[in-house]
């Protein structure tokens, strides 16, 4: 699962564990990147947090899907697996597409996807590749599209944030759960 040995779901502080377990209960499985970066539980704690206040949030234009999209395409630019894959199966359940993923991952620039979200993808990757090179004219390019300052901050924050958890999951091999490579593109089994 990771290059680093992960602590069993007992052997970790009772407030992650209740997190965990009702990841679990969601989905079925624990991600594993849950119990790799639970061998530390303060920086576990502080990602968590971060990761909720720009993936949960219910502010600005950006929808869930969105959030994802921008997840899954600046992942696979930076070659980070766990993040393509995983965020890849949440993409394919939120835009209830089971194509969309593998086509932003490959190129969005050709994937079926609307001009808004082509202009946002334009702007994580400059933001991913280029941050000291954006300027007010990139914010008036997202603005043509609706979006305003405030989206802006969140694609840029997530795009961001996501290159810190891919080079992570990268770094210290974190392998994807085979569950995630078929979210979104076979039915569920209903319990």
């Amino acid at each position: 699962m990771s290059r680093y040995p992960s602590p069993s779901i007992d052997e970790v502080p009772a407030d992650i564990r209740d997190r965990i377990l009702h990841v679990q209960e969601k989905t079925g499985f624990i991600p594993n990147v849950f119990l790799a970066l639970a061998r530390r539980p303060a920086e576990w704690r502080a990602f968590f947090a971060y990761y909720d206040a720009l993936m949960e949030s219910e502010t600005g234009s950006l929808t869930k899907a969105d959030r994802e999209m921008i997840v899954t395409a600046t992942s696979a630019r930076n070659k980070c697996l766990y993040c393509v894959v995983a965020h890849g199966a949440v993409l394919r359940i939120r835009e209830k597409n089971p194509l969309v993923a593998d086509q932003v991952a490959v190129n969005y620039r050709t994937a079926d996807i609307t001009g808004r979200q082509r202009a946002m993808l334009d702007f994580a990757f400059k933001v991913q590749a280029e941050s000291d090179a954006v300027t007010d004219d990139d914010f008036a390019q997202l603005a043509q599209h609706g979006f305003d300052d405030e989206d802006a901050w969140d694609i840029a924050s997530i795009t961001a944030f996501f290159g810190l958890s891919n080079r992570i999951s990268s770094v210290f091999g974190i392998a994807p759960n085979p569950e995630f490579y078929l979210m979104g593109r076979v039915p569920r089994e209903k319990k």
